[in-house]
């Protein structure tokens, strides 16, 4: 379904913050340097127990002080480790957006709303919980209220003094493009002014890992470099490496942004989801529904396909997704798919699970803004059934007006965003 019937009269959504924390650069620029140049923020998996597991390489952000996301000590021992990283995302994005929250301006707080996207949530932390209660007979105050999604949004909105719509949606890797989609329509329709959204996952645990190894989606590969292990549509893939992270940004309905002159990243131009209605797991072998959730967006952002400059890929790495994902990419843009360049955002961070759709979209913000486009890395030997212009290995130069976001989910979810430089078309 599209977000509104497209004849309607809508209010603009602009992006005026944004904030990143990555396990190949923490912060906005450092996050930006690390696509040009094409670096993997992927290492040898820490901190976990590993004993029968075979997947050895994550995308994990090793420098992360959770303190720095100013909770306190105590605090921390109480929540996932995924709201220290979605506090601090969401710091940075209201500090670039030039917003400052007064903890005693009610009607300011009123303004600002969240609507967060993630697919495991505190799943990692409850994983930790309950091994206490059924080894050593100690149950938590926490396990709880630290694994229970809904509460994920109320932790940005207490640290943050946000009184706006508080919102959490989890629909497996297409959470976070659904959560920014879900704050646009609230901007639309006038029920928010500003809206903070994205995707924030952490879930590197044991038991998580071994799942996705019986699921036979995961890469197990052994590799001597942790940064060679992802590797998006080349013939020698085996998964995808589970990652972690928060890319957060500020939505703002247009004109209010440009009254109080904020920074404008881009602009939200449309957005579409569907389902296959065919698998828990796998995506439908007949790409009808990716492909409609693509031109749909396409629909709804009312830009021709030829106006696209770029198509940011879910790539993740698994042998079905990318064979799938290119036919999909190929019926929506016929003769002119090859022509078109693309990437896959995972090569470099892994897979953030519910969060992957808000680092596509910051990645693809600031490829338009900086006039480069990051590479797919590690593809030397593309399989013959993925043969779109991935941007193999090495950045490029290339202006980008026009983009699409693509998403495909567990529970053959389809999801897919237009975006814009925001200026006057």
């Amino acid at each position: 379904m599209r977000t509104m019937n497209q004849n309607s009269p809508r209010r603009r959504v602009v992006i005026t913050g944004m904030g990143a924390v990555s396990p190949n650069g923490i912060g906005v620029e450092a996050f930006a340097q690390a696509g040009r140049t094409g670096k993997s923020g992927l290492s040898f998996i820490k901190n976990v127990d590993l004993a029968g597991i075979k997947s050895t390489v994550a995308g994990s952000v090793d420098d992360f002080e959770p303190g720095s996301s100013g909770i306190s000590q105590v605090e921390l021992r109480r929540v996932p480790r995924v709201v220290p990283l979605a506090v601090a995302a969401s710091r940075e994005a209201l500090a670039t957006a030039e917003l400052v929250i007064d903890p005693d301006d009610i009607e300011m707080q009123r303004q600002i709303g969240v609507s967060l996207g993630t697919g495991g949530g505190g799943l990692a932390f409850v994983e930790e919980q309950y091994k206490q209660f059924f080894c050593d007979g100690k149950p938590s105050l926490f396990s709880i209220v630290g694994g229970t999604h809904g509460n994920l949004g109320s932790e940005l909105s207490i640290h943050l003094h946000l009184r706006g719509p508080s919102h959490v949606l989890s629909t497996g890797c297409a959470s976070a493009t659904d959560a920014i989609a879900h704050g646009r329509m609230l901007i639309e329709c006038g029920a928010a002014t500003m809206m903070l959204a994205g995707g924030a996952d952490a879930p590197i645990s044991r038991g998580i890992l071994a799942g996705f190894e019986k699921m036979r989606v995961i890469a197990t590969r052994r590799w001597d470099c942790p940064a060679q292990a992802s590797r998006p549509f080349s013939a020698d893939r085996d998964g995808f490496i589970l990652g972690e992270g928060a890319w957060m940004f500020v939505l703002e309905e247009r004109e209010h942004a440009l009254t109080r002159h904020a920074p404008i990243w881009g602009e939200l131009l449309g957005y579409a989801s569907t389902c296959d209605a065919f698998h828990r797991v796998q995506i439908a072998p007949d790409t009808l529904e990716p492909a409609r959730a693509m031109r749909e967006a396409l629909i709804d952002a009312k830009v021709q396909p030829e106006r696209i400059d770029y198509v940011n890929l879910h790539g993740t790495g698994t042998d079905l997704n990318d064979k799938l994902e290119t036919a999909a990419v190929k019926c929506v843009f016929g003769t002119r798919a090859p022509r078109i360049p693309m990437s896959a955002t995972k090569s470099l961070i892994g897979h953030p699970q519910g969060a992957c759709g808000a680092a596509g979209l910051a990645a693809t913000l600031l490829m338009m803004r900086d006039g480069v486009i990051h590479p797919t890395i590690n593809l030397d030997h593309p399989d013959p059934q993925c043969d779109l212009d991935y941007v193999a290995n090495e950045a490029r130069p290339g202006r980008i007006d026009f983009a699409l976001c693509n998403c495909i989910a567990f529970g053959s979810k389809n999801s897919a965003m237009v975006i814009g430089r925001g200026d006057e078309r």
